[in-house]
């Protein structure tokens, strides 16, 4: 099956799009339990699921590694992590959820006061409830996270605090999948591996990637090559930026994808430039899809990596309500219940969608281009006349109208304010009936 008929199919309803949602949810649900960071076994794990269905290959960096500005940090794994009161109850403990501790906290046993331990808690007033995600990857410490409520509850003391963790040299993982295509120029999907039990953020991201890349994989062919990147954020991107230089030059379109489960619309960030292709495609489906395409800002997710002065890549990206904007955000209140099948449905067909676009996407030339063309005689056109135009029609009288060998089908889709899908449909009919050839 093509891409085209495959998107026809599965906006249509004769595929079922839910269950690629629901699919998509069961696979959030089995990573969610672990709890990952930028490097370690977490990261490690996360990897060795996504290769159970999909041919991705692990990579190691060795700790210390130069990576342009940045160097590879030492490897973090938690063994336990709690908080005992005097009659040895946990009051917080890492077994429970694993935002209660501080990512890449050192080493600690000490028996200490409440108010000696105050400087290493973190919770949010505001959000009495809610567990907050902090981290500590550049900078030698140790801390708990706990609802606020919990802490306005704890006596004086003292406590058993135990942190075993370790970091040592190791190594700095990241997944990577290519899907071959007629050309070796490449699109490459980004999604960040390294946040804990934070469903939104990014499992979302990492299982939309995931089965867009399933889908990829089974189509009869591919245009383009598809690398699908799964490592951890910052650190993950700059140090495969650093290692595949060779790869730079054939990557003309990318999209980072990130948070894509939650509530809200749509929203496209675009790349430092602003006018790539990946640009106009992603900008076309979402506005379709009435969401919201905003400018280039150098704070975010990978894609300021990628858009570095020194790289220059064509990156966009895609969430929903982007991060930040939601309370949830970096809180246990991103969990599971925050996420839904229909919401990672859309968000994994809108990829689809833009992908159709960069896959088909083509000038051609009207080969009838005196007039009209008679569509009735080639069963284009209703035998019954008299009646609106129907939008299969409209779509062939604007594909004619604009064929002129130099304006693309996006470009007639942005200037008829029409789906793209419905056009490249149309174009397709024109042409088994002699009416339209590719440009040359």
């Amino acid at each position: 099956m093509t891409l085209a008929r495959q998107v026809d199919a599965l906006r249509s309803g004769e595929r079922d799009l839910y269950a690629r949602g629901e699919a998509m949810y069961s696979a959030m649900s089995r990573l969610y339990p672990i709890c990952r960071s930028i490097t370690g076994d977490g990261v490690r794990a996360t990897l060795d699921v996504l290769a159970e269905s999909l041919d991705v290959e692990r990579r190691a960096v060795p700790s210390g590694t130069q990576a342009f500005d940045w160097t590879v940090p030492d490897e973090w794994n938690v063994r336990d992590a709690y908080i005992a009161d005097p009659q040895g109850r946990r009051v917080v403990d890492f077994r429970r959820h694993n935002l209660h501790l501080v990512s890449y906290s050192v080493a600690v046993r000490a028996t200490m006061t409440l108010d000696e331990l105050r400087p290493h808690l973190h919770s949010l007033p505001d959000r009495p409830e809610w567990i907050p995600y902090r981290t500590t990857y550049y900078h030698r410490d140790w801390g708990f996270c706990l609802p606020d409520s919990q802490l306005r509850s704890m006596d004086e003391g003292p406590y058993d605090v135990v942190v075993d963790t370790t970091i040592e040299p190791g190594e700095l993982t990241y997944g990577e999948l290519v899907v071959p295509g007629e050309s070796a120029e490449e699109v490459v999907v980004s999604a960040h591996v390294c946040h804990p039990s934070l469903a939104n953020d990014n499992l979302a991201g990492i299982a939309v990637a995931a089965e867009v890349a399933r889908t990829l994989a089974s189509l009869e062919s591919r245009r383009y090559t598809y690398r699908f990147l799964f490592a951890p954020g910052t650190i993950g991107s700059i140090t495969w930026l650093s290692r595949n230089a060779d790869v730079l030059d054939r990557i003309r379109h990318g999209l980072v994808l990130t948070g894509l489960g939650g509530p809200g619309s749509l929203v496209y960030k675009r790349s430092r430039r602003g006018d790539r292709d990946i640009d106009r495609a992603a900008a076309h489906v979402v506005a379709r899809r009435g969401g919201e395409v905003r400018g280039y800002s150098p704070y975010g997710y990978d894609e300021r990596q990628y858009n570095a002065v020194g790289f220059d890549l064509p990156f966009g990206r895609l969430s929903r309500t982007p991060h930040g904007e939601y309370p949830e955000y970096h809180t246990s209140a991103d969990d599971l219940s925050f996420v839904e099948p229909a919401e990672l449905a859309e968000s994994y067909l809108a990829v689809l969608e833009v992908v159709d676009v960069l896959e088909n996407d083509e000038c051609y030339e009207n080969l009838s281009p005196h007039g009209e063309p008679q569509l009735g005689k080639r069963g284009l056109y209703p035998t019954t006349g008299g009646r609106q135009a129907t939008d299969a029609v409209m779509a062939m009288l604007w594909v004619l109208g604009y064929s002129d060998g130099s304006t693309s089908l996006l470009d007639i889709a942005v200037t008829a304010d029409a789906d793209f899908a419905r056009l490249r449909s149309a174009a397709s009919h024109l042409a088994t009936a002699g009416l339209l050839t590719p440009a040359r």
